[in-house]
């Protein structure tokens, strides 16, 4: 059974979500290591913010192929197997 785009959408988002979490939480320590030390929390926040957006049409994106190429691969796998 395939995925329906709103369903690809749904976990691409959660999925986003999820890593902007650890993200902005991990830029907090990583950043000042390697000499980011003026950059706000506003700052970090945005910066989060532009690299979820990009991260969700990746997501979303990758999902819809990848559905399609498995159902494609099915249906593949199937007439080969059909005896008729």
């Amino acid at each position: 059974m395939s995925q329906t785009r709103l369903g690809s959408l749904a976990e691409a988002v959660i999925n986003v979500l999820i890593g902007f979490g650890i993200n902005f939480a991990a830029n907090l320590i990583v950043l000042p290591l390697f000499g980011f030390t003026s950059l706000t929390l506003h700052d970090n926040f945005l910066i989060g913010l532009i690299y979820t957006a990009i991260s969700v049409v990746r997501s979303y994106a990758i999902r819809r192929w990848f559905n399609q190429y498995i159902v494609r691969a099915a249906a593949r796998l199937a007439s080969l197997k059909d005896p008729k």
